[in-house]
């Protein structure tokens, strides 16, 4: 029984879910989903059709462990996200495909009364991540961002101390998503063009970006290395790591405004993302953030009193005393998570925001987008954070959004 538009679904209920996007991340987002008994996963969409029929085969595995004959059929298998969101009987969908179709298919969700698991980032573009959250907001949807960093208790501890002034206070923060790429596959960046495999709907994969020519260079994890579908290390990491650092200094539902973006790009092949960055973002009261390739991996807050480093999975301090003192009831606490996964789940059943919803998603990825535009300009940028706008600069304000290839459009 499918949950209500205002309230939770009985005991008795289980949360229908099509996996949209099932390679990498997206695998690890529908394993974690099928370990909830409150779900049931009942569609895998893949416009690579061998790996939407290798994890319905998985899902069926494991459903059909459970049954009593030991079999299972019943998830449905397709190429195409729209046949999924047409269904009535689907709740919600996790999201998990390259950046550049992220809005497109969280809004026609939205639209279709489904609650949205989305990856990171929220969307390739300001204007495109504004758009999902109006969208969720507009028909009530529940929509979690895939920054899964929110959810685990050893960084909100670390940033409930950042917050409750263990390290004095805070002038600078430095972020460290990583340098380069991390191309997978072998590839270079300057393969020809190939035919495209008959199980695989590029022109789909390709959604609203520009079209091109198919090489499997251009395709799947290393979509990420390529402007037309990402930022590189920018939005990658870059957005994982804004995550604590806005959270850690309270101006999740804000933002800069002043950025001054510089960045090394390559001059040659498909791979076009910044290679090195350095991206430093003002705020009033003077906080300072730094996004930058040769930053330590992680965010680092620096005090007036000592520093607090969050890596990939590790808290450490100036002085270990720092992260002994527990926070106090009367200090200021955050806001829990049984785990990224379960906690939007949870949310679906309950309709309350969840850790990472859409106006945190769209902000942490907004810092991203704002520090990649000034970089491709090679100039500081002026923000107003609250009309989300780049006052009397019409260059910057055109990298706000992008046009779209027909017939695409949000």
């Amino acid at each position: 029984m499918r949950p209500s538009r205002s309230g939770a679904a009985p005991p008795s209920g289980r949360i229908t879910l099509a996996c949209i996007g099932v390679g990498n991340q997206g695998g690890v987002d529908t394993r974690m989903f099928l370990g909830d008994p409150r779900v049931q996963v009942v569609a895998s969409c893949d416009v690579d059709l061998g790996r939407a029929k290798a994890m319905a085969a998985q899902v069926e595995r494991h459903y059909g462990q459970q049954a009593a004959s030991g079999r299972f059929k019943g998830c449905a298998v397709t190429q195409d996200f729209r046949e999924l969101i047409a269904r009535d009987d689907i709740d919600a969908v996790m999201v998990a495909t390259p950046d550049h179709t992220h809005a497109i298919i969280a809004i026609a969700a939205a639209r279709s009364g489904k609650d949205i698991y989305c990856e990171k980032p929220l969307a390739y573009s300001i204007g495109e991540g504004r758009a999902v959250v109006a969208a969720v907001q507009r028909h009530g949807r529940v929509l979690q961002t895939g920054t899964q960093r929110r959810s685990i208790g050893r960084f909100r501890l670390g940033c409930e101390l950042v917050r409750n002034g263990r390290i004095g206070q805070v002038h600078t923060v430095r972020i460290g998503p990583g340098k380069g790429f991390a191309i997978r596959g072998g590839f270079t960046g300057g393969e020809s063009a190939q035919p495209v495999p008959p199980d695989f709907n590029y022109d789909l994969w390709l959604g609203p970006a520009p079209w091109a020519p198919y090489t499997p260079a251009r395709c799947h994890f290393n979509f990420r290395w390529i402007l037309d579908y990402g930022e590189g290390y920018i939005s990658d990491n870059g957005v994982h790591f804004v995550n604590l650092a806005t959270w850690g200094t309270g101006t999740d539902l804000t933002g800069p405004t002043h950025i001054d973006g510089r960045a090394v790009f390559p001059a040659s092949g498909i791979y076009d993302a910044p290679t090195e960055f350095e991206i430093t973002y003002r705020y009033p009261g003077g906080l300072r953030v730094i996004l930058g390739s040769s930053e330590a991996f992680g965010v680092r807050f620096e005090g007036t009193e000592g520093w607090i480093h969050m890596s990939g999975d590790s808290v450490t301090a100036s002085a270990q005393a720092l992260l002994v003192p527990p926070v106090r009831p009367d200090e200021i606490r955050l806001r829990p998570s049984p785990g990224h996964h379960a906690d939007f789940i949870d949310c679906v059943m309950s309709r309350r925001l969840p850790a990472a919803h859409a106006e945190i998603g769209h902000r942490d990825a907004s810092l991203c987008h704002l520090g990649a535009i000034s970089a491709r300009l090679g100039r500081p940028l002026v923000w107003d954070p609250s009309r989300e706008e780049f006052s009397g600069d019409e260059g910057a304000s055109r990298l706000l959004t992008r046009p779209m290839r027909a017939p695409w459009r949000i």
